[in-house]
């Protein structure tokens, strides 16, 4: 009977961080297949918006909180460009977190996903620091869209992230100043299986891509596959 309850204890404790990382996992593969939806509307991210870009934030499915005025969440991956000065190939993903902030009262109770374009290594720096509020310790702004816009707006010369958004088949630009966004160390430990900063992940590739982001790289890969933003 000892021996029984020993090994049902092994077996429930080995079956947590299977269970845990096939969570982040599922959410990996959610932020691919919205990033393939986004880039295949007529009026998507402008493809010189994106080839500036140094990093990718996807955040599917971010609901608003049902109690409180305006709380949202959200959680989801952040990839950029490998290398130094950011001119690799798509990396390793950092799990993230997007918390508070009053764009929760936009999203009319609907499930919204969130794509934000980080437009410079400071913000990257920053946002891969530590917790940061949009608009307040990183410039942040709706970002265009359409194939027209130019990339040498002033909008988007101004801001280090440029957001957008998807609720209910419809794709914008949104605002999500003074909402909060930090990296989910506890679910980067959980991917990876051990415990790993997010600088370390995406900045210094110590680890190597799961396979459940081969869709999200692949497609930033493919769609753009050069860093064309000035150093």
């Amino acid at each position: 009977m000892k021996n029984f309850l020993l090994f049902a204890a092994v077996i429930l404790l080995a079956g947590v961080p299977a269970s845990a990382q096939k969570k982040q996992n599922e959410r990996i593969e959610n932020a691919g297949q919205v990033m393939v939806e986004i880039l295949n509307v007529p009026d998507d991210i402008p493809a010189d918006i994106l080839n500036r870009a140094e990093c990718v934030i996807v955040l599917p499915s971010v609901k608003k909180f049902a109690f409180g005025f305006g709380g949202s969440y959200g959680r989801g991956v952040m990839t950029c460009r490998s290398g130094k000065n950011f001119t690799g190939p798509w990396g390793p993903p950092s799990m993230m977190a997007l918390e508070g902030g009053s764009f929760g009262l936009q999203l009319g109770g609907q499930a919204t996903d969130f794509v934000l374009l980080v437009m410079n290594p400071s913000g990257a720096n920053a946002i891969l620091s530590s917790k940061v509020k949009l608009g307040a310790d990183v410039a942040a702004a709706a970002g265009p869209k359409g194939r027209n816009i130019a990339a040498s707006t002033d909008v988007t010369m101004r801001a280090e992230v440029l957001s957008y958004s998807r609720s209910r088949g419809l794709f914008a630009g949104v605002s999500l100043a003074g909402s909060t966004l930090r990296p989910d160390n506890d679910g980067n430990h959980k991917l990876y299986g051990k415990k790993i900063s997010a600088k370390d992940i995406v900045l210094k590739g110590e680890v190597r891509p799961p396979a459940s982001a081969s869709l999200l790289l692949n497609t930033l890969n493919k769609r753009s596959p050069r860093n064309e933003s000035a150093k």
